[in-house]
């Protein structure tokens, strides 16, 4: 049997692997050593020559010719009459150089270095794909759904490793099957017992910002820089953005002509309402524009508390606090202020009655939840509805039920 079919029988299934040939050729070398060491005692005294071209291979043992019965270390030294069995011209003190072949070592060695092989060969493969894809954290990987359980959906890479998305990474409208393509940003490479473990994203900020470099050349160019993101995954997202063009319009830029770059963004994100704002250094101005799409009347900021309190107009207030509270909550998170909505005093109706009026009848803590939501008269409690107090607020069913009773009963 040809040294060369040897080789071939030991790298038959190189071809699913990510290894490249040379350093496959490499581990042969370690793992045909590895026998030598075994078979003889020491690899010292022999050469391996591989040939990466073609997969040739040659072992060579190398042993000094002695006088014969005076030999000491049958590994290293060899006596006269078996040195004439290699070449009757050796004489004592050459050197016999003998050509070691696979078929010696014997059938159970071969099959043992071959699971030493295949044993190497998947350690290198995982360290490959964890160094890969540790260099790649932030990055947009597009993959195949390959099999979808409660918790996690496991992915196909186009080199079939093997991605994770959590159902907890996953936007809430996300629903894929079997076979279906999916984007999502790595999010974090571990090794768990020797395997790495990818864990892929929908839901992080990193995530937004790679659809943005992608839909937006201005960004990927370095015109634009995103300064910060925050998001509801499949609610809203705020997006802070700043030019270091004048001549560029950084929210046209990322919106596009009639919305055409943001749209392919929403799309994916299943919806996801993106205000993207221009960034300042002005405290008032960006609390201001982070609050979008709701105008303002004024505002109050306490810098050593990181406190705002901004006041509007009673028909913006529901806008500021958006649905579900998203819209503030998103704010603050842009931001970095803790910020209260109000409704400006001197829109107040003349019969309204502030929430505080009240006290005997409610609790604090119930007031202080209601003006949380910016509403802070009775008249602004009475126009939502229990369902959308409950939404935006911590308070029971059956609490809310009772103050607007309380409420109504004023008005009566």
């Amino acid at each position: 049997m040809s040294n060369i079919n040897l080789i071939d029988s030991f790298s038959e299934f190189k071809q699913f692997k990510n290894i490249d040939r040379p350093t496959m050729m490499s581990v042969l070398e370690d793992v045909f050593r590895s026998m030598l060491r075994r078979k003889y005692g020491t690899d010292e005294n022999c050469d391996v020559i591989l040939n990466t071209e073609n997969g040739d291979l040659e072992i060579w043992r190398t042993r000094k010719v002695m006088e014969d019965g005076f030999s000491e270390d049958d590994a290293l030294e060899v006596e006269l009459a078996e040195a004439k069995l290699i070449d009757p011209d050796l004489s004592v003190g050459d050197d016999a150089i003998e050509q070691i072949t696979l078929e010696s070592f014997g059938r159970r060695a071969i099959l043992a270095a071959r699971q030493t092989l295949v044993s190497r060969i998947m350690e290198l493969e995982k360290d490959d794909i964890y160094k890969k894809y540790k260099d790649r954290v932030g990055e947009i990987v597009v993959g195949e759904v390959y099999q979808v359980w409660k918790k996690e959906i496991l992915i196909l890479d186009e080199e079939g490793n093997e991605l994770l998305l959590p159902r907890t990474e996953q936007i809430p409208a996300d629903f894929y099957k079997k076979g279906d393509s999916i984007r999502a940003v790595v999010l974090k490479v571990e090794m768990i017992n020797n395997n790495p473990k990818i864990i892929i994203s929908r839901i992080a900020p990193a995530f937004l910002q790679r659809l943005f470099e992608l839909e937006v050349p201005e960004i990927f160019d370095g015109l634009i820089s995103i300064k910060k993101i925050v998001r509801e995954p499949g609610e809203r997202a705020k997006v802070a953005v700043e030019s270091f063009d004048d001549r560029i319009d950084p929210v046209g830029a990322c919106v596009g002509m009639k919305g055409s770059r943001i749209h392919g963004i929403v799309r994916e994100l299943r919806n996801e309402n993106i205000d993207v704002i221009n960034y300042t250094n002005n405290a008032s101005l960006y609390i201001t524009r982070a609050l979008s799409p709701a105008k303002i009347t004024s505002i109050k900021i306490n810098e050593d508390k990181k406190h705002a309190s901004v006041f509007l107009k009673p028909d913006q207030v529901s806008l500021a606090i958006g649905k579900g509270g998203h819209n503030i909550k998103l704010a603050g998170k842009l931001t970095g202020y803790d910020i209260d909505v109000f409704r400006d005093v001197e829109e107040l109706d003349e019969e309204d009655v502030d929430l505080e009026e009240f006290s005997d009848e409610i609790d604090g803590w119930v007031i202080d939840e209601l003006k949380a939501i910016g509403c802070d008269s009775a008249k602004s409690v009475l126009a939502l509805s229990v369902d959308e107090l409950v939404k935006r607020t911590d308070l029971e069913e059956e609490t809310i039920k009772e103050v607007l009773n309380v409420l109504r009963s004023e008005f009566e």
